[in-house]
């Protein structure tokens, strides 16, 4: 976050006037009066913020990102009374960005969140819903197989998932959250493989599609029996409607965590309660199409950091991952 220092300046001499902070032996200061002081600073910090700095990470379902993501940052730049920036970079870049201070807030998937609360003390405040998550802002990790297959579709795991011993599978990118993690770790759970590193074990042939295109496209061509992708892999812009009609479900692991928006711990609570508020105005019917623009999301909703994180945080230990 950017700070003014003459701002700065004048209010640390305020604090030692007021706050009755006393000079140390060593040359620094002491602080007799630290609450009043901290909330002063923070009220502070939000009036000085003179700009904010947003990284919207490319995702493969959206195109034109720089042109959509300005038109957001110029909207909330006009709620905000500042200027807003926006920067296109991948997951990787925007934590970094927050980490180094060149960024204020991000759009980031759950295990990109986590890495941003471990380097960076960013949290997120924030998750994206879509018309089709199944739980608004959770949504489904799933097996897919040809609609042919032999395989039978079933919600109990040990059953269902033991189909798979010796099958050809295709996970979708060995960092991928419901295309890897969410499913690797239910496989743990009934018992199948011990952690991510043991797969061998269990799978006739293990493969990477990069993206969930091209893990459903392995399926589809006959180089991979089944594939583990989001539920909403299944629809456009990933394959065709035609496509699809040759896919089906084999399994579903609900309640991973969607895609939400962080904030990095530099940005005083006022500012960040702002930031909230302006963007929870992209809901609104006139503003919304700004919002879908970006990556298909209909409406954001508040949520708890912990909470909402919480199912990847169990995923990641399952399988023997660090977030």
């Amino acid at each position: 976050m950017k700070v003014s220092k003459q701002g700065l300046l004048g209010f640390s001499a305020a604090c030692l006037a007021v706050a009755g902070i006393a000079a140390s032996p060593l040359g620094g200061t002491e602080a007799i009066a630290k609450p009043l002081a901290n909330i002063k600073e923070q009220t502070l910090l939000a009036q000085n913020q003179k700009a904010l700095t947003i990284v919207f990470p490319s995702r493969s379902d959206s195109t034109d990102l720089q042109t959509k993501a300005n038109a957001v940052a110029a909207f909330l730049s006009k709620e905000l009374g500042m200027p807003v920036k926006a920067q296109i970079g991948d997951d990787t870049a925007a934590v970094e960005a927050l980490r180094a201070n060149r960024a204020d807030v991000a759009f980031l998937s759950s295990r990109p969140a986590l890495k941003a609360e471990s380097l960076a003390n960013a949290k997120l405040y924030l998750a994206e819903v879509r018309d089709n998550y199944s739980g608004k802002y959770t949504y489904n990790s799933i097996f897919v197989v040809p609609k042919n297959s032999p395989l039978k579709t079933g919600t109990d795991a040990k059953k269902t998932l033991g189909q798979l011993k010796g099958k050809k599978m295709a996970f979708t990118s060995p960092t991928s959250g419901s295309g890897f993690i969410f499913p690797v770790s239910q496989l743990v759970k009934a018992g199948f493989v011990p952690n991510k590193d043991r797969l061998d074990g269990f799978f006739g042939q293990v493969s990477y599609g990069g993206n969930y295109s091209k893990a459903l496209q392995a399926v589809l061509r006959g180089q991979a029996e089944v594939a583990a992708v989001s539920e909403y892999a299944l629809f456009s812009p990933y394959i065709t409607a035609e496509e699809k009609n040759q896919l089906r479900i084999l399994y579903k692991i609900p309640g991973v965590p969607a895609h939400g928006i962080a904030i990095d711990d530099d940005v005083a609570a006022p500012m960040r309660e702002k930031i909230i508020n302006a963007m929870l105005k992209l809901n609104q019917p006139k503003n919304n199409q700004l919002l879908r623009s970006l990556y298909n999301s209909t409406e954001l909703v508040r949520v708890d950091h912990n909470r909402h994180l919480a199912p990847v945080r169990n995923a990641l230990k399952l399988v023997g991952m660090e977030p």
